[in-house]
């Protein structure tokens, strides 16, 4: 008889392992809490628009296609998107606009007419990021970095003979100074920062390697929305056998001699070879593993950032707005010492405005837009968020409608709002924290939590708050990396 495995949580990460366990034979049960699949990649009808909850950003979509071509599966039977050909439009107060076109040549040439970097400017930084993911993806991403094995093959020997060069003795913010003449330029490669809830201020200049993964390889839409991609991957889970259990609370990992034996909800006790939890580790350990004591380093090191989200439908069609469009503040240092260090928000916040109607028209009314409009903001540490949302939500119409010249709250149709405490609920993130633990610091990635613990046989953890972190690529590996650990049931 087949060997089983239960999965906490239907993130993207847990549905993602469950398809990997499912190949190599293992019956699979996966329990979410909430109604729906997706965690944080989820979805939503507000009137008559649509939302795609989470996640806006798709790079990398080869690993999702791996996944059905591992299951023997055609990707394109279940799941298709698009490349952009401009992947973000950015704006100044000082009425500049950016467009960052997919073509290197093209973007470069649209830095030197707008700005006073150069076109070789551009070419250098984006050749240098491409240069740390060369150096780094196959070690630092695509493997464990708390096996053994990791660090004596050929790859890793490699890497190593080229540490000096992923730059991770400045922070991102002293590399980028010495890249660009224009400082909006600078604030241009320091929000990349921000893709793992960092600071450019204090992270290393080893996370230079994010635009690579968005200008170099390519920024994509799904066909139907992001949500589709959590829609095709469950489909295909069910196709290989996976069990799901939904509005289903798992209320204990069961521990026997040092060893994983099952799940407990509150109505049954499952018994499993293999558990896997897709939650995040801070609430595995504080809720799930009651008489096992956490490692408190682990549990205490620095959150990322968090969110707040306004939904806005919008009664108008803007020409100079694209799918991912971006409006800096007038001081990117003041927000970043705002959001880490006094835990508040900045007078003038970084808004991005995500609009999916764009390219899928269906997702508002005809001659209307579907605004996913966020800034980054602390993660919930007892703030009086009421009140900061009410302040937020000025900052954001005073700020997008001097920038548009238009009275942007005179178009608000219908609104819903997504903050740090409401994350926290609805997805299980200690704290309202969208990516664990941040990167603030050298090492910050070799102290996140392994994919497993060493003195608990049968354990594993996969998703944004483990390693190797936290958005849709890195989540999808943290499956493989923990597939690849555990041998097939048969």
């Amino acid at each position: 008889m087949s060997k089983k495995a239960g999965i906490v949580g239907a993130g993207l990460a847990g549905i993602a392992t469950a398809i990997r366990l499912a190949c190599k034979g293992y019956q699979v049960r996966v329990f979410e809490a909430n109604s729906y699949p997706g965690g944080k990649l989820s979805a939503f009808e507000q009137g008559a628009y649509r939302f795609d909850a989470g996640p806006s950003l798709f790079t990398m979509p080869q690993y999702v296609d791996e996944l059905f071509t591992l299951a023997g599966k055609n990707p394109r039977a279940y799941f298709n998107y698009q490349k952009l050909e401009e992947i973000c439009h950015y704006f100044w107060d000082d009425g500049v606009q950016l467009r960052a076109f997919a073509n290197k040549d093209e973007f470069a040439a649209e830095v030197e007419k707008k700005t006073k970097s150069t076109a070789l400017e551009l070419k250098k930084y984006l050749n240098k990021s491409k240069e740390i993911y060369g150096i780094t993806h196959r070690v630092f991403l695509e493997q464990s970095l708390h096996l053994l094995k990791t660090y004596t093959n050929s790859n890793t020997a490699k890497s190593f003979l080229n540490i000096g060069k992923i730059d991770a003795m400045r922070t991102m913010a002293q590399a980028n100074q010495g890249f660009f003449s224009d400082e909006k330029m600078v604030q241009y490669a320091n929000r990349f920062a921000t893709y793992n809830g960092s600071n450019p201020y204090q992270a290393p200049a080893t996370l230079n390697i994010i635009p690579h993964l968005e200008q170099n390889l390519g920024a994509y839409f799904p066909d139907g929305g992001m949500y589709s991609i959590t829609l095709a991957l469950l489909k295909l889970a069910e196709e290989l056998g996976v069990k799901f259990s939904f509005n289903q609370n798992v209320e204990e990992i069961i521990v026997k001699n040092g060893a994983v034996t099952g799940l407990k909800t509150v109505n049954q006790v499952y018994d499993f070879d293999l558990v896997l939890s897709n939650m995040d580790v801070y609430f595995t350990y504080t809720k799930l593993l009651k008489n096992f004591k956490a490692p408190k380093q682990i549990l205490t090191q620095e959150r990322s950032s968090s969110a707040l989200i306004f939904y806005w439908g919008i009664k108008k069609q803007f020409a100079d707005l694209g799918l991912h469009n971006i409006f800096f503040s007038d001081d990117y240092r003041a927000e970043f010492d705002a959001i880490f260090n006094t835990k508040t928000i900045y007078r003038d916040p970084t808004v991005y405005v995500n609009i999916s109607a764009k390219l899928k028209s269906d997702d508002a009314p005809s001659g209307c837009e579907n605004w996913f409009t966020m800034i980054n903001v602390p993660n919930n540490s007892g703030q009086n968020w009421d009140k900061l949302i009410t302040e937020a939500r000025e900052y954001i119409l005073k700020k997008l409608s001097k920038v548009l010249k238009t009275d942007v709250a005179s178009l608000i149709e219908n609104e819903s709002v997504l903050d740090p405490r409401s994350i926290e609920s609805k997805t299980s993130s200690f704290r309202g924290s969208l990516y664990g633990t941040s990167s603030n610091g050298k090492f910050a990635a070799f102290l996140r939590h392994a994919n497993f613990n060493k003195k608990l046989k049968n354990l594993y953890f996969v998703g944004g708050s483990v390693h190797p972190g936290g958005g849709i690529p890195l989540a999808l590996l943290s499956a493989k990396i923990v597939a690849d650990m555990i041998k097939p049931a048969k």
